[in-house]
Parts: structure tokens; C-alpha cells; sequence
């Protein structure tokens, strides 16, 4: 039936793929699927499902930490990498807007991937707006795994800590309720990065090195502790600990997250062929953005040589 899977798991992981299709589509057929949900998948089976598939979906490469961490970690998984250049950034807009793309993202990927075995958000913004959302289309049969910023293992030492996010996501209740469960003890200084995100996206070293500065002099000489509630943020880890002076030891949630997403899938023979990366833009089939390729998690996935002392980043 294929390499590594035993005849029985490779009829469970089809059946349950084919019926979580019909089930999709029974749902919108009989009228009983809510409002703005996912539309029906196609109902099909996956060929190849001794593979296993990862969608991850994010409005551009915010997403690469994450992604690279999963290669690193099962490097015989298709991951199918969903991004909505067309639409992005997602911070400014409105809820509404957000879980509509998350969720036209993870069909293009599942579309793609003739189904896959987990859709990953690998973006604090879609996480807080559609990851409810997106479980309530794909869930059960297919997990989905979100990105909650590394508030609680930042703050287990008890020492002061600074939360580096978006200006949106500073002042949002999400975050504020983050810190108020896992740090009520803690003194956490949020710090707004404006524009740090962008100039990520875009890849640009001066304005790269502009906002890390601005957001390092925000930051309290006595913050042991970073978070990095931006994934974007992941990408120039060693720019910001040089700028903190190498004070504070930097929390992100891509390995975390990647750890979760296999243990949602479960144990899966491992494949003897190498897995594949495809990229989506907006629903196309795509290369890595020239952007992707500026940073180790980046050129990991694109199969170019990474620097040994930048392996820490994937």
C-alpha cells in the first residue's frame, strides 16, 4: 500500500479523509452549516496518503519559523505553505476580514494537497480571530494547531519581562488576558514594534535595524525576558538579542507549535521520501518569496546551505 504504513493505518487515515469530505459537504448540502462557513471540500481521496501533509496558513512568511521547525522535525512531511500576498497584511483588518482569508488559505491548501493532516495558523492575529473558526470547519477529523504567544514559559522564573507585538496586538484584550493569567505576578512591559513586522515582510535592513532599536530602548534594562508575539519576529532572533545586549533570552512559539501539530497527527511511519514544500499566493501555486530567502528558516526550506551558527533560528 505504500512505504512505512501498514495496510490498516493506510485505510483509516483514507477513510477518515474521505469522510471528513462527505461530511463537509453533507453539512452544506442539508442547509445546517452556519453562516460564512467553510464551503464544501471536494470530495475526493488522497492517493498518496502514506505522506503526511501539513497546511500552514499565514498572510506571508511570518509563517517560515514554524514551517522550518516541522522540516526540521519530520522532514518526510509535504508542508504546503498559504500565503495571501494578495491581502496581506492581515493586522489592520477587521476580524470578519481575517477568519475569511485563514479560511480561504486552508482550502487552497487542501485543495492542493488532494486533503491534508492538520492546517497550522502559524500567525498570532489568525489565531485570535479564526482559529475557532477554523476548527469548527475542519475539526474533528482534521486538528488545527494555533500560535499563542510564549507568555507562561517566559514568565515561570518570576523575573520582569517585556512582550514584543505588533501595535494592534499590544493594545488588544487578547494579549492583556494572556498576561493577566499566566504573568499576574510578573511585571511585563509590553513594547508596541511598529513597523518591525513590515520591514520583516519586505525584508528591509535599515528599517529592520530602526525598529529593533526603537523597540530595545523600550524595553527595561531588568527584562530577563523577551516574548515574541509576532512570528515575524522569529526571523531576526539574533538582530534582537544583540540589540538587547544579549540580556534577555528571546521566547517564540515555533518549535512549541511544531511539537504540538505531530503529536496532534500522531504516529505516522516515517516516510523514505523526502517531503515536499509548495507555496501558495493567494490560492496560485507559487515560489518562496524572493523576502523568504533573506532569512536561515527561509533557505532551509528552500534546500539552500544555512549557516551553522544560525540553526538556533529553525
Amino acid at each position: 500500500m505504500g512505504v512505512g504504513r501498514p495496510t490498516s493505518q493506510f485505510y483509516l487515515r483514507v477513510t477518515a479523509r474521505c469522510q471528513f469530505s462527505r461530511a463537509v459537504l453533507c453539512a452544506d448540502m442539508t442547509g445546517i452549516r452556519p453562516h460564512g462557513a467553510l464551503p464544501p471540500l471536494p470530495v475526493r481521496c488522497c492517493v498518496s496518503s502514506v505522506t503526511v501533509r501539513i497546511a500552514l496558513v499565514d498572510s506571508g512568511i511570518g509563517m517560515l519559523s514554524t514551517a522550518a521547525a516541522l522540516r526540521a522535525a519530520r522532514p518526510d512531511a509535504d508542508l504546503y505553505l498559504s500565503m495571501d500576498p494578495d491581502h496581506m497584511p492581515w493586522g489592520p483588518r477587521t476580524p470578519v476580514e481575517v477568519i475569511d482569508r485563514a479560511l480561504t488559505g486552508a482550502r487552497a491548501a487542501w485543495e492542493h494537497a488532494d486533503g491534508v493532516d492538520a492546517v497550522v495558523v502559524p500567525c498570532n492575529t489568525a489565531s485570535v480571530h479564526g482559529l475557532a473558526r477554523l476548527r469548527e470547519a475542519f475539526e474533528p477529523e482534521v486538528p488545527v494547531i494555533g500560535t499563542v504567544p510564549a507568555i507562561k514559559p517566559a514568565a515561570a522564573s518570576g523575573e520582569p519581562i517585556a512582550v514584543w507585538s505588533t501595535a494592534a496586538t499590544t493594545r488588544s484584550s487578547y494579549q492583556r488576558k494572556l498576561i493577566d493569567t499566566f504573568a499576574a505576578d510578573v511585571t511585563v512591559t509590553p513594547v508596541a514594534c511598529t513597523g518591525l513586522a513590515e520591514a520583516v515582510e519586505s525584508a528591509d535592513p535599515r528599517a529592520i535595524d530602526d525598529a529593533i532599536t526603537h523597540a530595545a530602548d523600550l524595553t527595561p534594562p531588568d527584562v530577563h525576558a523577551v516574548v515574541l508575539g509576532c512570528t515575524h519576529y522569529d526571523l531576526v532572533s539574533e538582530q534582537i538579542t544583540a540589540a538587547l545586549g544579549e540580556r534577555a533570552a528571546l521566547h517564540n512559539a515555533a518549535r512549541a507549535v511544531a511539537a504540538q501539530t505531530l503529536r496532534r497527527i500522531g504516529e505516522v511511519p516515517v516516510n523514505e521520501r523526502p517531503g515536499r514544500v509548495k507555496v501558495l499566493a493567494s490560492g496560485r501555486p507559487a515560489h518562496l518569496p524572493t523576502a523568504a530567502l533573506a532569512y536561515p528558516p527561509g533557505r532551509f526550506l528552500a534546500g539552500m546551505p544555512t549557516e551553522p551558527a544560525n540553526t538556533s533560528s529553525l
